[in-house]
């Protein structure tokens, strides 16, 4: 299957979606318990955020989650292509 049929494919997008959020989670709890021993998530989003850089931190975040979930989802996609 071609990039564009992989990514013209409702499900793909769906995928693309769930696995991005399931990576900005995990990847978000997994740094607050390693950086703070517990989970302070205000003084995580207050440290990350300060000194004006909440839109960076959003971007960043918004960013990778969507890269991580494409390039996952385009792999799971890609193999069941193989497989048939």
């Amino acid at each position: 299957m071609k990039f564009k049929a992989i990514i013209s494919q409702r499900s793909f997008w769906k995928s693309v979606f769930w696995l991005g959020l399931s990576f900005l989670i995990l990847y978000n709890v997994i740094t607050i318990f390693f950086e703070y021993g517990e989970f302070a998530f205000t003084r995580f989003i207050a440290e990350r955020t300060r000194d004006g850089k909440l839109l960076r931190f959003i971007i960043g975040q918004l960013l990778a989650s969507f890269l991580y979930g494409f390039i996952l989802a385009f792999g799971q996609f890609r193999g069941k292509e193989k497989k048939d």
